[in-house]
C-alpha cells in the first residue's frame, strides 16, 4: 500500500486564511481602506513565497510551524499583548483568564532538560504526590524530557484522574511517584484574614472571573469579624479581566461612577466603564498596596481609587500597563489576541508606561520621562500624574526590590539556595526560619562555590569588553587591567551584598516559608510581619493623616 504524501499546498493555504484574518484585523476601519493597496500587495507577495519555499526548499518543511512563526514574528514587533494563539495555545490562554484546569496543581518552570517545580500547591495532585519546590522531573511516563523540545508542562493535562508516572530528581537522588490529574481551580482571593480587631487584609492575586466574587465573599466575611478598615493587597497582580475590576470598585463607590475609560483609533473600541450596582461600603478606609508587579488590573482598580478619593494607595509605582487586549476567534480553532485601546483613569491619566510605537536604537519600547508627566486632578483636587503606571499616594522605599535582588531573584539563586537550606536545616516549629548573620555568610560562601556572577551592568559590560579583545587577539595585552577591573567589580558586589543584607534574608525568609507553610503561610505571616502592611495598618490607625491624605487638595 502506498501512502499518500499530504500536500502542502494545501495545508499552506488552509494555514494562510488565517494570516489574512489576523492581518486584516489589525487593519480594520479606515486605515485598512485607505492602505488597501499596500496590504493586497504584501499579502500577494507572502503568499507567493510561502507556497514557493514549500514547494522548491531541497528539505521536507513543516507549513504548520512556518506559519505559525511567522505571525508570531509579525505581531512581536507590535508590542508583547498582541499575541497569535494556534490550538494548544488557545487552551493555556483560556486557563489564564478562567483560574480553571485539569492538571498537576504546581507552579513549573523549563530549566534546559527538566521541569522545576517552583511552587506546589497546598492539597492539589503535585502536593499529593510529595512534589517539593526544587524537584526537577526529568522523565514523564515514557517521555523523557531531553528528547522532547516542546512544552512539556502540556504533557501534564489530561482527563481527571488520569496517572502519571514521574521520575525526578531532589538533591542528587533519583525517585519516582505517581502523580493523578485533578480539577484545579486557582484562588483568585488566596488568602484574607484580620489583621487586629478592627483592619481586614485582603489579598486579591489575579482577576479571573471570579474575582469579584471572591473578594466579596472575603469583605462579608471580614465584616462579621468586626472589620473596620481594610488593607487590600495587590502587590504582585498581573491583571486579568477589566470587568471583574469594574465590579470590585463598585464594592466601595457609588452606581453610575466612571472607573475607566478605553480610547482607540477605531471608534467601536471607545468605552467607557460605570459601576452598575449598589455598592457595599462607601465609608470604610481602605489602604491598597501595589508595587511593580501590580499591572492592568490593579492598575485601573488603584488608580480609580485613587482618583475618586476613595482610598490611599501605599507602595511603590505599579508597572504601567495600560494596553487594553481582546480575543478574537480565527479559523481551525485559533485566536488572536490584540491590542485596541488604551486604559485612561477617570481623572484622564493613562496607565500606559512603555511607547512600543516609539522605540530607541536597541529596538526597545521607550518611557516618558518624569521631566514629561503631566498633571491631573482627583475628586478632591489632589494633584496626581501620568507617566505609566500608579503613583502612590505614600511611596515606601522598602516596597520596591533593589536591583542586587532583582537579578538574585531572576537567575533563581534565592531559590536554589532555599531549596539547599530546607533540607539542611531541622523544620522550625513555628514554620518561620530565624535567619542569622551565619546563614548570610552561607549564602554569600554558596555565591562564590557556584561562581555565580550576579549580572550587574558592569558584570555584562565586562564581558562584552573581554569578548571584545578576544576576537581582536589582544586579550594577552590587557589581561592585567581586565583582571584588575574583574577584582574591582567582585569587591563591589561583596559591598552590594552587605548594603542589601536585610532585604536579601526577607527575600529568603519568604521562600523558606512556603517551602515551610504554603503560600498561605506566607500570607500569614505578612499580615503580622510585613513592613509595609504594618505601615498600612499604622496609616489607617492614623484617622486625622489618613484623611489629610485624601482632602490635601482643598
Amino acid at each position: 500500500m502506498i501512502k499518500q504524501k499530504k500536500n502542502p499546498i494545501s495545508t499552506t493555504r488552509k494555514r494562510t486564511i488565517g494570516l489574512f484574518v489576523a492581518l486584516g484585523l489589525l487593519f480594520v476601519g479606515s486605515s485598512f481602506k485607505e492602505d488597501f493597496f499596500e496590504i493586497a500587495k504584501q499579502l500577494e507577495i507572502f503568499t507567493t513565497l510561502f507556497k514557493t519555499v514549500n514547494q522548491n526548499y531541497v528539505d521536507e518543511t513543516n507549513p504548520a510551524e512556518l506559519m505559525d512563526k511567522a505571525i508570531k514574528s509579525m505581531l512581536a514587533d507590535l508590542d508583547p499583548y498582541t499575541n497569535y494563539f494556534n490550538e494548544q495555545d488557545v487552551v493555556r490562554f483560556k486557563i489564564n483568564n478562567t483560574g480553571e484546569y485539569t492538571g498537576m496543581g504546581a507552579l513549573v518552570t523549563r530549566k534546559e532538560d527538566r521541569l522545576i517545580i517552583k511552587e506546589p500547591y497546598k492539597g492539589f495532585p503535585a502536593d499529593k504526590a510529595g512534589l517539593k519546590a526544587g524537584d526537577a522531573i526529568i522523565k514523564i511516563g515514557d517521555v523523557e524530557l531531553k528528547d522532547y523540545k516542546e512544552d512539556a508542562s502540556q504533557l501534564l493535562r489530561g482527563i481527571k484522574n488520569a496517572e502519571f508516572l514521574l521520575t525526578y530528581i531532589r538533591q542528587g537522588k533519583t525517585l519516582t511517584t505517581k502523580l493523578v490529574l485533578n480539577e484545579i481551580d486557582l484562588k483568585a482571593v488566596p488568602f484574607y484574614d484580620m489583621i487586629d480587631n478592627e483592619t481586614g487584609y485582603i489579598v486579591l492575586s489575579q482577576f479571573t472571573r471570579k474575582a469579584s466574587q471572591e473578594t466579596k465573599e472575603a469583605f462579608e466575611a471580614l465584616k462579621a469579624k468586626g472589620m473596620k478598615k481594610l488593607v487590600f493587597d495587590l502587590r504582585g497582580n498581573p491583571g486579568g479581566l477589566l470587568h471583574e475590576a469594574v465590579n470590585i470598585c463598585n464594592f466601595f463607590v457609588p452606581k453610575d461612577e466612571v472607573i475607566v475609560t478605553t480610547k482607540s483609533k477605531n471608534e467601536k473600541y471607545n468605552n467607557i466603564y460605570k459601576t452598575t450596582k449598589e455598592p457595599l461600603d462607601t465609608e470604610i478606609p481602605i489602604v491598597i498596596l501595589v508595587d511593580g508587579k501590580s499591572a492592568s488590573a490593579s492598575e485601573i482598580v488603584s488608580g480609580a481609587l485613587q482618583d475618586l478619593d476613595r482610598a490611599v494607595v501605599v507602595g511603590s509605582r505599579s508597572y504601567g500597563k495600560g494596553l487594553v487586549q481582546r480575543p478574537i476567534d480565527l479559523s481551525y480553532g485559533t485566536q488572536i489576541k490584540i491590542t485596541i485601546s488604551r486604559y485612561y483613569t477617570p481623572s484622564g491619566r493613562c496607565i500606559q508606561a512603555l511607547n512600543y510605537a516609539k522605540k530607541d536604537k536597541d529596538g526597545k519600547a521607550t518611557r516618558t520621562e518624569e521631566k514629561n508627566y503631566n498633571a491631573f486632578k482627583t475628586r478632591n483636587q489632589r494633584t496626581v500624574y501620568d507617566g505609566g503606571g500608579i503613583q502612590p499616594d505614600v511611596e515606601l522605599p522598602e516596597s520596591k526590590n533593589s536591583l542586587l535582588s532583582e537579578n538574585l531573584q531572576k537567575h533563581e539563586v534565592l531559590f536554589d539556595f532555599a531549596t539547599q537550606y530546607y533540607y539542611k536545616k531541622p523544620q522550625p516549629t513555628d514554620g518561620i526560619p530565624n535567619l542569622t548573620d551565619a546563614d548570610f555568610n552561607e549564602f554569600k560562601a554558596y555565591l562564590k562555590s557556584e561562581k555565580i556572577s550576579l549580572q550587574t551592568e558592569s558584570d555584562l559590560a565586562l564581558e562584552a569588553l573581554q569578548q571584545a579583545f578576544k576576537k581582536e587577539h589582544n586579550e594577552q595585552a590587557v589581561s592585567a587591567e581586565l583582571q584588575q577591573v574583574k577584582m574591582a567589580l567582585q569587591k563591589n558586589e561583596e559591598v552590594q551584598l552587605t548594603k542589601n543584607k536585610t532585604e536579601i534574608l526577607q527575600l529568603l525568609k519568604d521562600e523558606l516559608i512556603k517551602r515551610y507553610q504554603y503560600k498561605e503561610g506566607l500570607y500569614k505571616y505578612y499580615a503580622q510581619q510585613n513592613t509595609v502592611i504594618k505601615k498600612a495598618v499604622v496609616l489607617l490607625q492614623n484617622g486625622s493623616e489618613y484623611n489629610k491624605i485624601l482632602k490635601k487638595g482643598f
